[in-house]
């Protein structure tokens, strides 16, 4: 499509911090059973982030995401408090009184995933209740949607979906190529970039990650509509520096 939308013209490279049982933690293609434990204080490993320069946190409520429901409340609220930057978080919001909670709570951010497949009406009344304050997390495994914690790939392809909130006033939408997740095996640009290109909302890179040239390619197509990357496994194991990466972008 032709962007009718100002052009991007920032671009955020954004640390994501996934709460387990309390723990951050990061995981190898969303497996619960494979997760690699980075340390019981996820709000001290937040302010490491934003010590270097972070603009914006990423965070997943992983115990959510599988039970439906918020489930590292505690980890949240103290990542919230002593925070200066933005947060955005997924994992478990399926109702506006969650979502209402969470943004209560300091989130600035709240991004709607499999409900966003299950319940597309909810995204546009979140999106009208809490104006600038919706993204959509879109998970996909060659190009089709994937819900429930990766466990379901559906046959709805991810440009279907993202074109329904088109009209909706989605901040951005975080597009998750499950199959690089964690891999550290760099991202999809591929087909980010095709999504970005057949919607208007502006979209964040996600999975695979692995070194600022990665870093680089994804800010190269700031004129397609990607707003931003996201970084997990490959800052916490050192592959990326972050205060070099955010150099390199400034």
């Amino acid at each position: 499509m032709i962007r009718s939308m100002t052009l991007q013209t920032t671009f955020e490279l954004i640390p994501a911090i996934d709460l387990k049982g309390g723990h951050c933690v990061r995981l190898k293609q969303g497996r619960m059973e494979d997760a690699t434990d980075y340390g019981n204080d996820p709000a001290a490993m937040a302010l490491h982030w934003q010590s270097l320069g972070a603009t914006r946190l990423h965070v997943v409520d992983l115990d959510g995401a599988f039970a439906g429901k918020p489930a590292n409340r505690p980890a949240i609220e103290g990542i919230c408090e002593r925070l200066t930057i933005p947060v955005q978080l997924g994992g478990g919001l399926r109702d506006l009184n969650m979502i209402e909670g969470m943004l209560e709570l300091g989130v600035q951010r709240v991004i709607l995933g499999s409900v966003a497949v299950a319940n597309p009406e909810l995204v546009s009344e979140a999106c009208r209740q809490f104006p600038n304050r919706i993204c959509v997390g879109i998970d996909a495994k060659e190009g089709m949607v994937a819900v429930h914690g990766w466990d379901d790939v559906t046959d709805v392809s991810a440009v279907e979906l993202a074109r329904k909130f088109e009209n909706d006033g989605v901040s951005a939408i975080i597009y998750t190529d499950i199959a690089r997740d964690g891999m550290l095996s760099g991202p999809n640009i591929e087909e980010t970039v095709a999504l970005a290109r057949a919607v208007s909302i502006p979209v964040i890179v996600s999975g695979g990650i692995a070194r600022i040239d990665d870093v680089t390619a994804c800010a190269a197509h700031r004129q397609d509509g990607i707003c931003g990357a996201i970084t997990g496994r490959a800052i916490y194991e050192g592959t990326i520096n972050f205060t070099a990466a955010m150099k390199t972008l400034k």
